[in-house]
C-alpha cells in the first residue's frame, strides 16, 4: 500500500507541480520529509497511566513506536513540575511514512463525523501543514471498546516546500481532502 502513494508522486505529483511551478529540475519539486504525530495528554499530571495508554494508541495508529514527552518547564497553576511525562510523539519517515498517509486520507478522514474537508489555514509560512484530529477513534486500528477516553491529537506534514502555495498544491496532489480554497 505504501508504495502506491510513492508511485503517484514519481509518476503523477512531480510532473504536475514541475508544470505549475515552472521548476527548472525535478530535484527542486517539494516532498514529504516527514509527518509527525503529537499528543498531548491533558490528565496525565493527576493519573501517569494514561501516558503510557497515549503511547500505546499512537504506536498502534503510526505503526512505529511512540515516545513519551516531557514538561520543559514547571507550571505550578497546573501542578506541573519539569520531567514530568505529558504526552506523546512519533515521528514518520520514508515507507511508514507513506503508508500512514495513505491510512490517512483513505479511511480515518473519511470516518470523521460531517467531515467537509480539512481547513486550509494550517500552514506555517515555510511550506508545512498541521492538521488536528479530534478523536483517535478514525483509526480503524483503534477499538473503541478498549478506550477510556476520546483523545485528539497533531498531525503536522513537514515539506520542502519554499511556500504555502506549494505546499498545498504537494498535500492535494496526495490526495488531502481541503475544503473551501480559495481560488
Amino acid at each position: 500500500m505504501a508504495a502506491r502513494l510513492k508511485e503517484k508522486y514519481s509518476k503523477e505529483i512531480v510532473p504536475a507541480l514541475k508544470e505549475k511551478f515552472q521548476y527548472k529540475s525535478i530535484m527542486q519539486v517539494p516532498r514529504i520529509t516527514k509527518i509527525s504525530i503529537n499528543r498531548g495528554i491533558g490528565n496525565a499530571v493527576a493519573d501517569k497511566k494514561l501516558v503510557d495508554i497515549g503511547v500505546d494508541e499512537l504506536t498502534i495508529i503510526a505503526g512505529q513506536k511512540a515516545v513519551q514527552t516531557k514538561a520543559k518547564n514547571s507550571i505550578s497553576n497546573f501542578k506541573l513540575r519539569e520531567g514530568m511525562p505529558i504526552g506523546a510523539r512519533v515521528t514518520l519517515r520514508g515507507e511508514r511514512m507513506y503508508e500512514f498517509l495513505d491510512r490517512l486520507v483513505t479511511i480515518a478522514l473519511p470516518r470523521v463525523r460531517d467531515f467537509k474537508g480539512i481547513s486550509d489555514k494550517g500552514f506555517d509560512g515555510r511550506g508545512n501543514y498541521t492538521l488536528g484530529v479530534k478523536e483517535q477513534i478514525i483509526f480503524p486500528e483503534i477499538s473503541i471498546d478498549k478506550i477510556k477516553s476520546i483523545a485528539g491529537m497533531d498531525i503536522t506534514f513537514v515539506t520542502t516546500a519554499a511556500t504555502d502555495e506549494e505546499s498545498l498544491e504537494l498535500l492535494k496532489g496526495f490526495g488531502l481532502p481541503f475544503a473551501n480554497l480559495k481560488k
